[in-house]
């Protein structure tokens, strides 16, 4: 080797000393981390493919119900089971909707090899996977709060032009239009930690799905068929009926069934849930999947 190659190369490792040095002596921020999701969050053309067919089905549908439904709500009450109703019948549609974003943002990193880079950024890995599930929640709340609001305001014009006159300040239909955004924002963690177990956005999917839309099936009909009562409380407890507890309207009295409305959110299952035990109950399942999650995040290669 002659004596100019011998000098770059000594050149070039005094180089990469420094350079990995320099790394070493930096740490990255959880809002850093934050705000480095969030630009990747929202370059992602899911991501706006998502969000628009939450807006649309939230807002056309509350739009649609409120101008074919009859004005029949003789009462303050019924008036406001009648928009709960309205404003909560697309939630379902929207679950599968933001089950199918939570795992594509992370399974999809996987599947590119940004994942890597991810985890170079953040090598204890779980500032970035906290960092991705906090933009992931906000963002998801914050389309669905103000779609929902939106169609509430759109429907309650329409409804109000046929003599329903509800009082959009009673606790009794602001928490479940909240309630409503707060599932949908759950579920949508619970497809991201379910997403980041499987690392397959095939595999993530299907999975969300199936939870979502096939076993509360499954286990009702083996229970009616089979007689076996415990499975049927099972069901009241799966993510999609105790979340449906969120954004069910409480009422003591019963709903008008000749308004043409959905009067309010029919839950699964035969458990004695309520809006704040079923968010409890959704919450905790969210929490296990996530951490679990995250532990193996952790521990296996990418």
């Amino acid at each position: 080797m002659s004596a100019a190659q011998q000098t770059d190369h000594r050149g070039t490792e005094q180089h990469r000393h420094r350079g990995k040095s320099s790394l070493q002596g930096k740490h990255l921020g959880f809002l850093r981390l934050v705000r480095s999701e969030w630009i990747k969050f929202w370059s992602i053309r899911s991501t706006f493919w998502c969000f628009a067919v939450i807006a649309v089905l939230t807002i056309g549908l509350a739009t649609l119900i409120g101008a074919l439904a009859e004005g029949d709500a003789p009462t303050t009450d019924a008036a406001n089971q009648t928009i709960v109703g309205m404003n909560t019948i697309s939630v379902y549609l929207s679950a599968l909707v933001v089950g199918v974003l939570g795992v594509l943002i992370i399974s999809g990193e996987y599947a590119t090899g940004q994942i890597r880079s991810t985890f170079t950024a953040d090598p204890g890995r779980l500032g970035a996977l906290l960092a991705k599930a906090t933009v992931l929640a906000v963002s998801t709340f914050l389309v669905s709060v103000v779609a929902t609001w939106i169609g509430v305001a759109v429907s309650t014009a329409l409804q109000s032009a046929k003599g329903v006159h509800p009082d959009l300040t009673d606790p009794a239909v602001v928490m479940p239009l909240l309630g409503a955004s707060v599932y949908v924002t759950l579920v949508a963690l619970l497809a991201f930690g379910i997403g980041l177990l499987v690392r397959s956005s095939a595999g993530g999917i299907a999975i969300t799905l199936g939870i979502l839309l096939v076993l509360p099936i499954v286990l009702s009909l083996v229970s009616m068929l089979a007689g076996i009562d415990w499975l049927g409380t099972a069901a009241g407890y799966l993510p999609d009926a105790a979340g449906g507890q969120l954004y069910a309207y409480a009422s003591d009295a019963p709903a008008s069934g000749s308004s043409g409305a959905p009067a309010t959110a029919s839950v699964e299952g035969s458990s004695d849930l309520n809006g704040w035990s079923g968010a409890g109950v959704l919450l905790a399942e969210v929490v296990v999947v996530g951490a679990l999650a995250m532990v193996v995040a952790r521990r296996r290669d990418v």
